[in-house]
């Protein structure tokens, strides 16, 4: 089930948040848990036992961790034995079939395999299991001995599709008492349809741009075409999933939780440093406390500091998707966070910000290209043509097209990716509240109508992070 479809909207939706509300406090997380379960069940059935399996292993898990404090060596034997479980888990689902291929590649054998479907979701609710069983043992937080709490924290629908990752710490305290208010149930109406905006008015619109240069033949395609599509890529992608997260902190709010914020206008980053920074901040938070600093973060000798970075940035990729171009747009991030931070900073923080910002950028929709490549060597082609190599001319008389029809698109595409429009909004609106509640149900309201009517005439609908 999509947050931006009619069912969910209309349907899922309203029938969840009046169970919520009506039912004692006592119940409200167990109604939550149904519906999540409902939620998921939705689109995947079958794997709906995986994540109840998945569920009771790791709650047992947590407690058998705890309940050997005292025995130090034990409880840590039941931690490996947790987490290799939960990353075999993940690894044959998501992974079984690269590494098949890339064995049979390399030995030029066939490895004959069932390529099983995704379950969806799985690499973040895996993430925050793993988080959960790590900072128990850590001593971090206390062990949830309440089933419904634990499973509502792993199932929660707001997030559980595509993130962001909730790590336990972030909100152990309110799945035991949190208090709803009118306030906040309206401010998560706001993000709510604030993300339901990006993805349906502008992510969709630019990923239909996108979806027909790059299904023209490399000698239809212009080097301007190139460029405008990996442009519309880029925009797909941060509309699409800051979009996601925006609804998914609007929901956690209309329940009454409050998630860190999973975007912070990463285009606007003047480094790719801080682009990482900015862009899906949860899963770089994940991997700076579970990965990165257990190796020894930055607090060891510069080759040791190389080999941290290489790790963390190879598993990111990964993560990300079972390919090789995957893996290479994890490395090529790790390989331009290390000359960043080894030989570039000094360099960098002398040139004036425009010329930053536009090297920033340049690296970024490189990176794009080898994310939504299918391949490797696609991905190579892809440049190519970006270069000027096979390209059919600099410009032709369908990228000026494409440029031209979709001119007010790009400029709100480009607004929208910098703090401007909302800063502009806020001084707009800033003074009486009646005035502030007046405009913002007249302009929230207008977009949440031209979200809907879109959805029942358009069926192009996909998120992107779903596959991940």
């Amino acid at each position: 089930m999509l947050f931006s479809s009619i069912v969910f909207l209309f349907t899922f939706l309203p029938v969840i948040l009046l169970l919520y509300y009506i039912v004692p406090r006592r119940l409200k997380n167990l109604v939550l848990l149904a519906g999540s379960l409902v939620f998921y069940a939705w689109g995947e059935p079958v794997y709906i036992f995986l994540m109840v399996i998945s569920i009771l292993f790791n709650y047992v898990c947590g407690l058998d961790i705890a309940g050997n404090k005292e025995n130090p060596e034990k409880a840590r034997r039941s931690l490996i034995y947790c987490i290799v479980v939960n990353l075999c888990i993940l690894g044959f689902f998501k992974y079984e079939g690269f590494l098949l291929e890339s064995i049979s590649t390399a030995l030029r054998i066939e490895i004959p395999y069932r390529e099983l479907p995704l379950p969806i979701g799985i690499s973040f609710y895996t993430f925050q299991t793993l988080s959960y069983i790590i900072d128990v043992y850590r001593g971090e937080v206390k062990v949830q001995k309440n089933l419904v709490h634990f499973a509502l924290y792993v199932t929660m629908f707001p997030q559980l599709i595509a993130g962001p990752i909730v790590q336990y710490t972030d909100i152990q305290r309110q799945l035991d008492a949190r208090r709803e208010s009118w306030g906040k149930f309206g401010e998560g109406v706001l993000f709510f349809i604030r993300g339901l905006s990006k993805k349906v008015l502008l992510a969709n619109t630019i990923g239909a741009v996108f979806d027909g240069i790059v299904s023209l033949e490399p000698g239809q395609v212009s080097v301007l075409s190139a460029w405008l599509g990996c442009a519309a890529y880029m925009f797909q992608i941060y509309y699409d999933f800051s979009g996601y997260s925006d609804m998914a902190v609007g929901l956690g709010k209309m329940f009454g939780f409050e998630f860190r914020r999973n975007f912070y206008y990463p285009y606007t980053a003047k480094s790719i440093t801080e682009f990482w920074r900015r862009w899906h901040i949860s899963l770089s938070t994940w991997f700076r406390d579970y990965v990165y600093i257990p190796l020894g973060g930055n607090r060891v000798a510069a080759g040791k500091h190389v080999r941290n970075i290489l790790i963390v940035w190879m598993l990111t990729g990964l993560w990300h998707g079972a390919a090789w171009n995957f893996v290479i747009w994890g490395m090529y991030y790790g390989l331009i966070l290390l000359l960043e931070k080894y030989a570039l900073s000094s360099v960098l923080s002398k040139l004036p910000a425009v010329i930053r910002h536009l090297y920033s950028l340049l690296i970024i929709m490189v990176g794009w290209v080898f994310f939504f490549s299918p391949t490797f060597g696609s991905a190579v082609d892809y440049l190519k043509l970006m270069m000027g190599a096979g390209a059919h001319g600099g410009v032709d008389d369908r990228s000026v097209y494409i440029l031209l029809t979709n001119g007010v698109m790009w400029v709100i595409l480009i607004l929208g990716s910098t703090p401007a429009v909302h800063n502009i909004y806020e001084r707009i609106i800033y003074g009486k509240k009646r005035v502030r509640v007046a405009v913002n149900c007249l302009i929230y309201g207008g977009l949440f109508l031209l979200c809907t009517a879109y959805l029942v005439t358009e069926s192009y609908n996909p998120f992107l992070y779903f596959r991940f």
